[in-house]
């Protein structure tokens, strides 16, 4: 059916215990978006608190509209991870909703009991006639 695509994540990622097998479901994901692109079909991503790890590096920042719930955690790694790696202090709040919109990566932050509204919004923009 050619109708658009809404994902609501939510994932601290996938574990090891999970295999291969969990870890093909991105790149796979991914792959039936583009897909979906040649459609011109669109794909709104809402990422909840936690989206981070292999979800938000795949589908979940590949949206043509993304979508975030205030102070939701985004990102690769912990802050941690990133710290010990780059060697540096990290700004306050640098995975947060709020900061990734500040920074271009996300459309817009709305609070969970609007999201519905705003994605039917969204949808019957696209779709006006």
């Amino acid at each position: 059916r050619n109708i658009p695509l809404v994902i609501v994540s939510c994932s601290g990622g996938a574990r090891m215990q999970e295999g291969i097998l969990s870890l093909m479901q991105m790149a796979k994901t991914s792959g039936l978006l583009a897909k979906l692109a040649k459609k011109n079909l669109p794909y709104i991503s809402v990422l909840t608190n936690p989206t981070t790890a292999g979800v938000m590096a795949s589908y979940a920042s590949l949206g043509d509209i993304i979508i975030a719930e205030p102070k939701a955690l985004l990102g690769f790694a912990g802050p941690r991870v990133i710290q010990q790696t780059i060697g540096q202090e990290l700004p306050e709040g640098f995975q947060s909703s709020e900061f990734f919109l500040e920074k271009g990566f996300l459309d817009s932050v709305v609070h969970r009991k609007d999201l519905r509204e705003t994605v039917h919004s969204l949808l019957a923009y696209m779709y006006r006639k």
